[in-house]
């Protein structure tokens, strides 16, 4: 079934009591069937849903209906009012596990819902703005809802779905939702230049989402020959790959390819990925995949943080008390760059955060990178390579790249850290 007029779809036809379902992240999400889903979701009966960072959500604190249980592997965006709230479940799990637990086991989905392009000359939709890890529970679920969004550009590489692989369908055009670049204080931009110094020319770049890792990119327009194997690929890679910067000509895997999971930002982006062939999407088993990570020559794996502790172990997934972050795939990055010949894993964070320093003796919370990582941190007051180092000269190193008005503090615990560590 297709529906010119979204309103008419009875998601009652499709949807079962108990049933969960899932759908693309952030400019991937299908907004209109989302909306649907808010607005009948009471009339259906009790429901759990799966979902990832938010760009401009129909599903929010405010509009969450009772009979719906949410789930996430983040807090990002609108997702931190949603736990602060009490309706959001989180899973702190690693990225690169999610395909297969959306697709098998207690959270199979049942229901998958897909954005999609208009079809080509063969009839065939793209995923457009995401294949990302919620494509794996297409194969499974029971049913599949597409909507068909003229204004979603038909990428490479991302899987592709023709009529009879859905039960509905709904005709819609509007905006995707966006992520904008964000704003870069003094702080992070000299946290970014010192992270720039350390990428080689030739370098295959994994970035995260954030202020951070945006500006790293910025930074790096005087390099040659980088490539880019990352989750997301945002506005800020666009203009370092339009640069000439990073053509991927010295890539292990997909020379000359831009590989990302997911296009996490503006209009211009969904624009230039329209059957852009030096940039393509790839499912979550690929860009995540261990033996791919590894495999990449100088893989450098550029990540954010909330703060690390003296021996290395770093808190991405609480601040303040509030759960804003993830797990995510920062692990797997990380851990593949620092198995890749040549490869960098960098964890980069300001020192400072509101006067207080982010380099600390304890975590304030979870421990979402363990310090048996080998791990690069960089701040900006220098860098501390944690690889292969023991548990006082990590301390010992760490309290160097602290702001120097905290480090006398943090050394005046150190005996107690080890002690303890």
């Amino acid at each position: 079934m297709s529906e010119h007029n979204p309103a008419a779809l009875d998601l009652a036809r499709y949807v079962r009591p108990g049933d969960t379902i899932t759908w693309g992240q952030t400019c991937a999400e299908p907004t209109t069937l989302v909306e649907l889903l808010v607005q009948q979701a009471d009339r259906i009966g009790q429901l759990r849903c799966f979902v990832g960072i938010p760009a401009q959500s129909a599903l929010t604190a405010d509009t969450v209906p009772d009979s719906l249980t949410v789930h996430s592997y983040c807090g990002a965006g609108s997702n931190a009012r949603l736990h602060a709230a009490e309706r959001l479940e989180i899973w702190p799990v690693h990225y690169s596990t999610l395909p297969a637990l959306l697709s098998g086991g207690d959270f199979h989905c049942d229901v998958v819902l897909v954005q999609v392009s208009p079809p080509d000359e063969q009839g065939r939709h793209s995923l457009g703005l995401g294949d990302d890890y919620f494509s794996a529970a297409i194969d499974t679920a029971r049913v599949v809802i597409a909507e068909i969004n003229d204004q979603v550009p038909f990428t490479q590489g991302a899987r592709t779905l023709t009529a009879d692989q859905w039960a509905a369908a709904i005709h819609t055009s509007r905006p995707p939702g966006e992520l904008p670049t964000p704003p870069v204080g003094d702080d992070t931009r000299a946290v970014a230049r010192r992270v720039a110094q350390l990428v080689p020319d030739g370098a295959t770049l994994q970035f995260g989402i954030g202020a951070l890792p945006e500006a790293v990119l910025a930074e790096l327009h005087g390099h040659r020959d980088l490539g880019i194997h990352s989750g997301i690929i945002n506005d800020t890679a666009m203009r370092l790959i339009e640069s000439g910067a990073a053509n991927g000509s010295r890539k292990t895997n997909d020379p000359g390819v831009a590989v990302g999971g997911l296009f996490g930002g503006t209009r211009a982006l969904f624009q230039w990925a329209h059957h852009n062939s030096a940039v393509q999407l790839r499912p979550t088993s690929y860009t995540h995949d261990p033996a791919v990570l590894a495999s990449s020559y100088q893989l450098v794996a550029i990540n954010a943080a909330i703060e690390v502790d003296l021996t290395g172990q770093v808190n991405s997934e609480l601040a303040g008390g509030r759960y804003v972050g993830a797990v995510g795939g920062a692990v797997d990055f990380l851990r593949g760059a620092d198995r890749s010949s040549g490869g960098i894993p960098i964890v980069a964070l300001p020192s400072l955060a509101r006067g207080q320093s982010r380099i600390v003796n304890r975590l304030s919370g979870p421990v979402s990178t363990p310090r048996s990582e080998g791990l690069v941190i960089v701040t900006d007051h220098g860098v501390a390579d944690l690889r292969g180092a023991t548990l006082s000269q990590r301390v010992e190193r760490m309290i160097a790249v602290a702001d120097p008005a905290h480090r006398a503090d943090l050394d005046a615990h150190a005996d107690s850290v080890l002690a303890s560590a």
